[in-house]
């Protein structure tokens, strides 16, 4: 069978990937209500961390028994949550 031919779309009727791709160009696939459910969405951020600062916080992770990733995320939510209580005399 050929690589470029597919057993046809439900929704757009197309034969080929690249019938397939040029209604998929101009069409928006929100507009097809499908009983495909949703899929949660992860998006991750990178930031440049010193070396030394990268080791402490591997260190920490490891003692604690976490990943370095579910470390830095509580510490920096902790911290959030710190900034945002009013200090006192305020």
């Amino acid at each position: 069978m050929d690589a470029n031919k597919s057993q046809g779309s439900s929704i757009s009727q197309a034969t080929t990937l690249e019938a397939m791709g040029t209604f998929w160009d101009t069409h928006d696939f929100a507009d097809y209500d499908t009983d495909a459910p949703d899929i949660p969405l992860n998006i991750a951020r990178s930031v440049q961390l010193e070396a030394d600062l990268w080791a402490a916080l591997e260190s920490q992770a490891h003692v604690r028994g976490v990943s370095l990733e579910t470390l830095v995320n509580l510490w920096l939510q902790q911290k959030l949550n710190e900034a945002a209580q009013p200090t006192a005399g305020s």
